[in-house]
C-alpha cells in the first residue's frame, strides 16, 4: 500500500461459480479522495463494493484499508447499495433505518445512548429528511429512501463510503443534493466511491475514475482516462464518438452484473472524446 493511499486493492480477483466477475484489480484510493466508479452494466461495479465490504469473497489479490485514526471502529466503511436491493416492505421508520447504522459500535444487544441518538438526528438534518423521521421508509419516493439509506450510512460515520448507483432513478434536484453532500464529504476528509454510468458527471464531478469492464482498464484523473481508446476498450460498440461526444447506444445492454444486478446504460451522456 502506498503511503498515502486509504484503500489499497492488489491484484484482486472474484468470481461466480466458475466465471470471473472482476480479474487482477490493482488501485489505490488516496485518504479523502473521490472516485467515480464507471462500466457498462455488467462490468464488475457491484462485485468491486461487495468484496470490498467483505459481502463477496476474494478469489486472489488483496484489499487493504489504512486508516489516519488508530482507533479506527471496526467497521470503517459504509456501503449504501443500489435501492432495488433493498426490501422496502419491512415495516420499520426512517428513524429506526438511520439508527441501524449505530448497530456495529453498539453490538445487537446495546440500548442506543444519547450519543447514538444525536448521531442519528444529525444524519436525518444532513440529509433533509428529519421531517420524515416517524414515517415507514416503504412509503417514501425513491428519492426520499435514497437520502434515508444515505443518512444511515452516515450514521456509521465511515471513513470510506461506498455509494453503488446513487443517481439512477432519482430526479435533477437529488442528484444535486447528492453531489453537494459529496463535496460536503470530501471537506471533511471521508473516502467515497461512486458507481454510475454517467461519465459526464463522472468527468465534471469527481478528481478520480476507475474505469472497469470486468477489468480495470483505467485509473486516473477523468481526462486521461475518459480516451477514446479505453471507452471503446470499456463499452465496445455501445460506444459511438460523434462530433467530441460520446453517445452510449443501449440498444444491447450487457448481462446483469450479478445475481442483483439490474439496469441499462443511459441513453445519451455526452462526455470527452
Amino acid at each position: 500500500m502506498s503511503a498515502g493511499a486509504c484503500l489499497s486493492l492488489t491484484s484482486v480477483t472474484v468470481a461466480y461459480g466458475g466465471r470471473a466477475a472482476l480479474e487482477q484489480v490493482t488501485m489505490d484510493v488516496p485518504h479523502g479522495g473521490q472516485v467515480a466508479v464507471v462500466g457498462p452494466n455488467g462490468a464488475g461495479k457491484s462485485t468491486l463494493f461487495k468484496a470490498l465490504v467483505g459481502l463477496l469473497p476474494l478469489r486472489g489479490g488483496s484489499i487493504e484499508l489504512r486508516d489516519r485514526d488508530a482507533e479506527a471502529p471496526a467497521e470503517p466503511i459504509a456501503y449504501v447499495p443500489q435501492r432495488e436491493e433493498i426490501d422496502w416492505s419491512f415495516p420499520v421508520t426512517v428513524s429506526d433505518v438511520v439508527m441501524m447504522g449505530r448497530y456495529g459500535r453498539l453490538g445487537w444487544l446495546r440500548r442506543p445512548q444519547a450519543a447514538d441518538r444525536e448521531v442519528v438526528a444529525r444524519s436525518l438534518e444532513e440529509l433533509a429528511i428529519a421531517d420524515l423521521a416517524s414515517r415507514p421508509v416503504g412509503g417514501l419516493s425513491g428519492g426520499q429512501q435514497q437520502r434515508v439509506f444515505l443518512a444511515r450510512a452516515l450514521a456509521q460515520e465511515p471513513h470510506v463510503l461506498l455509494l453503488d448507483e446513487p443517481f439512477t432513478g432519482v430526479d435533477v434536484s437529488v442528484k444535486e443534493a447528492l453531489l453537494d453532500l459529496l463535496e460536503r464529504l470530501r471537506r471533511r476528509g471521508i473516502t467515497v466511491l461512486v458507481s454510475t454510468h454517467d461519465m459526464q458527471t463522472a468527468q465534471q464531478r469527481f478528481e478520480l475514475v476507475a474505469l472497469l469492464n470486468g477489468r480495470l482498464i483505467a485509473y486516473g484523473p477523468p481526462p486521461a482516462v475518459f480516451t477514446p481508446e479505453h471507452i471503446s476498450a470499456a463499452f465496445g460498440g455501445q460506444a459511438l464518438f460523434l462530433e467530441g461526444m460520446v453517445v452510449i447506444d443501449e440498444c444491447c445492454p450487457g448481462p446483469p452484473e450479478d445475481e442483483h444486478g439490474h439496469g441499462s446504460l443511459p441513453g445519451d451522456h455526452g462526455g470527452p472524446s
